[in-house]
């Protein structure tokens, strides 16, 4: 019999089974059969709710809007499945909705391959901004045009909605960047489904309104998950839970886990944050900046306490640690031959974190980074 699937609570599907749409404990248990002879044991780490999941993982934000970037991440994906990698995260405003696209031509090739099974993958994707299409517009005054065309005269979202020209939690907006996220990966199922930068909210709507905005979209992302369209939700951030209570962008994990329970109950769907960890970046990691029992703590300390899971975004911030780190950081990591391979590891000997993401478009870049988690051979 199957195993129960990436979370506790199952949506009903009379016609479908549901284990057929998503990541599985026992689809992605079987990935890491075939793969644990290469890596060091913690490689594999399992989830809060389920799911076993590669502890590198490949993100899809850099990169030009062109059918050479579309390629390369097809590639890339596919390579990084071939490797072991089964974490796979993207959003649909990377790249104008391309890197979504390429993300799901990548996974439907493996699967039709044989590479991988639907069950085996951890898909990730995340809504907030407003997604362009293809290009982006030539100027600020084509931006415009675009959003009120495309969404405000559609109904999709109201003007009052959007805040910093292009960033809304409106449920309908957020119903439609769904939709338009499951068709361009190809998916029934995305397995986890983030806010993406909530906080961006609090440069235009106080507190209060903030709490009432994301109220709305955590009931959008429970009924979806019902629906059986995302099998979790989570908040992808940058700043929000790095930055102290006093700081006017902060969110607080507590009243996100709040308001999770008060719409989903016990049974809510949300199970995950993303927030940016790394080698130039170890707030999450080393600021008291969440209240966790009276008490601040570090993000990653709160949230591993509260029962979600941890990603680690930017692991090499977007290139910038992946050469020349100070010499002092090479002893510190004596099995890392480079220097993007300590960035990683730094990341993902974090106590908490399951998975360090990195952003790749070259087979070379995922071998190199990957590297650092893979059991050294005898001589």
């Amino acid at each position: 019999m199957e195993s129960r699937s990436f979370y506790a609570h199952e949506p009903a599907a009379p016609t479908v089974d549901q284990t057929l749409l998503r990541a599985t404990a026992a689809g992605t248990s079987s990935f890491r059969k075939r793969f644990e002879s290469r890596f060091v044991a913690d490689f594999f780490r399992q989830t809060k709710r389920g799911p076993v999941v590669s502890s590198i993982g490949i993100g899809t934000y850099l990169g030009e809007s062109t059918d050479d970037d579309d390629l390369a991440y097809e590639t890339a994906v596919r390579h990084a499945i071939g490797r072991g990698i089964n974490l796979i995260d993207t959003a649909i405003n990377y790249r104008c909705q391309r890197s979504e696209r390429a993300v799901g031509a990548a996974i439907q090739q493996a699967i039709a391959s044989g590479q991988a099974t639907r069950q085996q993958l951890v898909v990730s994707s995340k809504a907030g901004y407003i997604p362009l299409d293809k290009m982006p517009p030539a100027t600020r005054q084509g931006y415009q045009a675009y959003v009120q065309r495309e969404f405000i005269d559609q109904d999709i979202v109201r003007p009052e909605e959007i805040v910093g020209g292009g960033h809304s939690l409106a449920p309908r907006f957020l119903r439609y960047c769904l939709a338009k996220s499951r068709q361009n990966l190809g998916l029934r199922t995305i397995d986890i489904y983030y806010l993406h930068n909530p906080e961006q909210q609090l440069g235009s709507v106080d507190r209060v309104e903030l709490r009432l905005r994301l109220r709305a979209a955590f009931t959008v992302m429970e009924e979806s998950a019902d629906r059986g369209e995302i099998a979790a939700y989570g908040c992808a951030t940058w700043n929000g839970l790095r930055v102290p209570p006093e700081n006017s962008g902060h969110l607080s994990l507590e009243e996100l886990m709040a308001l999770a329970r008060e719409i989903g109950g016990d049974s809510h769907h949300f199970r995950a944050v993303q927030l940016p960890v790394n080698l130039a970046m170890p707030e999450a990691i080393r600021l008291p900046t969440q209240r966790l029992g009276g008490h601040l703590v570090p993000a990653i300390t709160a949230a591993t306490e509260m029962g979600l899971t941890v990603l680690g975004s930017a692991s090499l911030m977007q290139g910038k640690l992946a050469a020349n780190l100070p010499g002092a950081v090479a002893p510190l990591f004596p099995e890392c031959r480079t220097d993007a391979q300590r960035a990683i590891e730094f990341v993902r000997a974090m106590p908490g974190v399951t998975a360090a993401l990195f952003g790749a478009r070259q087979a070379d870049h995922i071998d190199d980074c990957l590297a650092c988690a893979e059991r050294r051979r005898m001589n």
